[in-house]
């Protein structure tokens, strides 16, 4: 039995291990934000505290060596199932009380630090369970089923929450039925798992390593920090997504809230529709072909043209803001910002796993993309307040300038020649 388990079409898991593991960052990072909007939280409010939703993630490689330490990856995944349907139908079941936006805040919070250990084992697992060859191979359809799960709860969910509200006639209890949904599909992915998930010979605990492991991982992050102009690299990972983390934050209250607050006046339906579902496809149509044109011409060729198309269409909700034209114009320049990003996040995470060489790969993308959650928090922390105090025109203008810093990095970042290195072998493969 244990021989048989050990190895299994990759197919038969890696699309629900990945649509596992993006449905509740969506659910927690994305959803919650029109959840609450609609509950009559203030944008303020909401954007201040739905943006310490992040720090879970931010804080991922500190505690990433205890899943390593304690059980196997396997186990782990099946108990943050569990623990991830617990918390959506807790928090679904909170949403009539009183005190909802404390109360569910506190199941979000809760249900962030059992996502991001999930992606930790998730990652570990896959590198047990596939070779090499299949890790490359299977690399861009994980990736695939990832923003597959964003497109699922912020486009489905968020229209069945829609639908909801109107054939019942509370909002409350439209969105405790959709977090009930995902405590069943987190239950689902759970009976799954258990019975199709492989058993890795190499999947086990180290506790016996423990002592040693501690001191490796003080020497990974010393090695971090002694890289040629870290300095640099931190403020590109940080001030990269600058523009675009607060853009993100506020999108689907700016499409819902009514046009004399400045909105476009969208239904909760049409919102899941135009955003969670048009622009999440986008984003993985430009994420795809971001991809494909990096592969044939290299990281350096591909460089500017897609940070400007990712920080360009940024424009498109000046224009919306100003404008407010009809629900027809924000299918196109949602989609096509959506795309643009796409294209810009590819460019982005491809550096970040070209400057991440070395004895400590792996740990050092993990830390690099623990700082990228830092600074997307830094910008979504404040980005309710700019909006409350200078409004939705205003506040789309100041996103377009704050993609300036992370561009102006760009020519400083280290290795340049090493990349072109790499690009050039490829090219010739």
């Amino acid at each position: 039995m244990a021989d048989r388990s050990s190895s299994r079409n990759p197919w038969l898991f890696i699309p629900s291990l990945y649509f596992a593991e993006g449905l509740p960052y969506a659910i927690i990072n994305i959803v919650s934000t029109l959840l609450y909007v609609n509950m009559g939280v203030p944008n303020d409010a909401m954007a201040k505290w739905t943006s310490w939703l992040m720090w879970p993630w931010i804080l991922k490689p500190l505690w990433a060596p205890l899943v390593d330490a304690y059980a196997t990856k396997r186990r782990w995944m099946l108990a943050m199932h569990a623990a991830m349907a617990i918390c959506c139908a807790a928090a679904g079941l909170l949403l009539s009380s009183q005190h909802f936006f404390l109360l569910t805040f506190i199941a979000f919070f809760i249900g962030a630090f059992i996502s991001a250990t999930y992606d930790i084992a998730a990652d570990g697992f896959y590198m047990l369970a596939l070779n090499e060859r299949d890790q490359a191979l299977y690399n861009g359809f994980r990736a695939g089923f990832y923003r597959l799960a964003m497109v699922f709860a912020s486009g489905v969910l968020v229209y069945l929450a829609g639908k909801l509200e109107v054939s019942t006639g509370s909002i409350a209890h439209s969105w405790t039925i959709v977090l009930f949904t995902a405590a069943a599909i987190f239950l689902a992915a759970l009976g799954y798992h258990s019975v199709m998930l492989p058993h890795p010979p190499s999947d086990h605990s180290s506790r016996d390593s423990k002592t040693r492991r501690s001191a490796s991982y003080l020497d990974i992050l010393r090695a971090y920090f002694r890289q040629e102009r870290i300095g640099v690299v931190v403020a590109f990972i940080v001030f990269y997504r600058l523009g675009e983390a607060m853009l993100l934050k506020l999108v689907q209250p700016f499409l819902k809230q009514g046009r004399e607050v400045g909105g476009l006046g969208l239904s909760t339906s049409e919102v899941g529709i135009v955003y969670g579902t048009v622009g999440i496809l986008a984003l993985i149509g430009g994420g795809i072909l971001g991809g494909y044109l990096i592969a044939k011409y290299g990281l350096r060729r591909c460089l500017w043209p897609f940070v400007i198309t990712m920080h360009l269409p940024d424009l498109f909700f000046v224009y919306l803001a100003y404008v407010q034209p009809s629900i027809t114009w924000a299918y196109p320049l949602v989609a096509l910002e959506q795309f643009g990003y796409g294209l810009g996040f590819t460019i982005f995470t491809v550096y970040l796993m070209y400057s991440a060489e070395g004895e400590y790969k792996t740990s050092h993308y993990a830390i690099s993309t623990g700082i990228m959650a830092f600074g997307m928090w830094l910008a979504t922390y404040w980005s309710g307040d700019l909006q409350k105090y200078f409004g939705y025109q205003k506040f789309f203008i100041m996103v377009c300038f704050l993609t300036i810093p992370g561009m102006l990095t760009i020519p400083f970042l280290p290795g340049k020649d090493r990349r072109q290195e790499l690009e050039s072998r490829k090219a010739e493969r």
